[in-house]
């Protein structure tokens, strides 16, 4: 309901946040503030006493001290309904596409994770028809984990490709801080491969305000939480979470909060971590699983934000010169799964790292000018023949069909007595003739 009180006075502005006392309002609640510039919305984004501060979505401009701000004694909420799908929105839900706007069944934003007695284990892969992920580290349904890439890495060409190509029901995209013509690469990707018509898109650019950056993992994970109430598998793919946690601190700068670790706030990880535990997945209903881009300013891996995620998320992905690097790259539940795809599946990807591993010994080697023997020949050619055909993220092929090409690269440099592969298996799966 509205409260029929409205405030004449802002007591402060300093960029999109707005200080004004206020009665019997509450935390999150929403407001519309009427100003020169037009009706703006903002939320309750702190309160003490009966001092109320606000962050205006659309940015203060126009916004004077003498403005009348009304409460709506709600707080933020998104529509719903099977209409969203291959729609594309802004973070505060106001259609980006060009098309209608869509006012079903508005379910609130930000709600607390679900109980974990509704969760159940983790036991289905996502495939995804990437060989670096679903042969050597399975994604699993529910499951959620950060992409770590420096600036400039393909992450979300790489986002594109497993919207395209994974088992999931409905992907949800969630923008944030990207280029115009990244958001339209993104639409038109999907748009040609047909893959729009089940996709989401929440997409804050790097010219909207920078509050409505922080509402589009909420946003997404709502929607998300909805269609996987329906019985759907729900993908949702954000990028970039670095990009949030930087709207998170100009907003606590702007509020004058005492800052912590590189001047991020104090909660960051409980802000992080209430996004990323709406991975689930439901007893008798559906699943979301996340996959979070998280680029490391200077290619730093103890920076604030990838050091909290790591704590939070269940592995990671490593994005390092256009490839998901082996070493460093982890699904802590893909044992869940390995087990149940085929029988020789943790044997070939354990054989394979392993001989990657001194694939990588054999390259200093050669670049410090020692002798090589025929055993690091070996090496160097099937090294160069796994980051061809494994390594590069243009392979598109089904896990059964990698298991196959994983042999094939074996055997095609070593004889089968040299992989460390027991004969039952090899006996079964080594590529005749070699």
């Amino acid at each position: 309901m509205f409260n029929n009180k409205v405030y004449h006075k802002i007591d402060a502005l300093s960029g999109s946040v707005a200080t004004l006392r206020a009665e019997g309002v509450k935390y999150g609640e929403i407001a519309e503030i009427e100003s020169r510039a037009g009706v703006s919305l903002a939320q309750v984004i702190k309160l003490d006493g009966e001092s109320a501060t606000l962050q205006i979505f659309a940015g203060a401009r126009g916004v004077d001290t003498s403005a009348k701000v009304r409460f709506l004694g709600e707080t933020m909420k998104v529509p719903f309904s099977d209409a969203l799908l291959g729609r594309a929105f802004t973070g505060a839900g106001v259609p980006r596409d060009g098309g209608p706007a869509i006012d079903e069944n508005p379910s609130p934003i930000g709600q607390p994770s679900v109980n974990p007695a509704r969760r159940i284990m983790p036991k289905e892969m996502v495939r995804t028809n990437i060989p670096m992920i679903d042969l050597f580290n399975s994604l699993v349904k529910s499951q959620k984990l950060p992409i770590f890439a420096r600036a400039g890495e393909p992450y979300n060409e790489l986002l594109s490709r497993i919207a395209l190509q994974a088992d999931s029901d409905v992907i949800i995209i969630g923008g944030m801080g990207l280029k115009y013509d990244e958001y339209l690469k993104f639409r038109s990707t999907l748009d040609e491969s047909g893959a729009l018509s089940k996709t989401v898109m929440f997409v804050h650019t790097a010219a909207d305000p920078t509050v409505e950056c922080m509402l589009v993992p909420d946003v997404s994970l709502a929607v998300a939480e909805k269609f996987a109430l329906q019985g759907k598998d729900v993908l949702v793919l954000l990028t970039d979470m670095t990009s949030f946690a930087d709207a998170m601190k100009e907003i606590a700068i702007t509020m004058e909060q005492i800052p912590s670790n590189r001047g991020y706030p104090g909660d960051l990880y409980s802000q992080l971590a209430s996004r990323y535990e709406k991975a689930v997945d439901f007893d008798g209903a559906g699943s979301i699983t996340i996959l979070a881009v998280t680029t490391m300013p200077g290619d730093d891996v103890t920076h604030p934000v990838p050091d909290n995620t790591g704590y939070i998320t269940e592995g990671q992905f490593y994005l390092k010169n256009g490839r998901i690097e082996p070493f460093g790259s982890l699904s802590r539940l893909k044992q869940q799964v390995n087990k149940s795809t085929r029988e020789d599946h943790r044997t070939v990807m354990d054989a394979m790292i392993k001989l990657y591993a001194q694939y990588k010994e054999a390259l200093e080697k050669q670049a410090m000018g020692f002798k090589m023997s025929d055993w690091d020949a070996k090496l160097l050619k099937y090294g160069a023949d796994f980051e061809k055909n494994m390594m590069d993220l243009s392979v598109n092929i089904p896990l059964e069909d990698a298991l196959d090409l994983g042999w094939k690269i074996l055997a095609d440099s070593f004889d089968r007595s040299e992989v460390g592969i027991p004969s039952k298996l090899s006996d079964k799966f080594w590529p005749r003739g070699k």
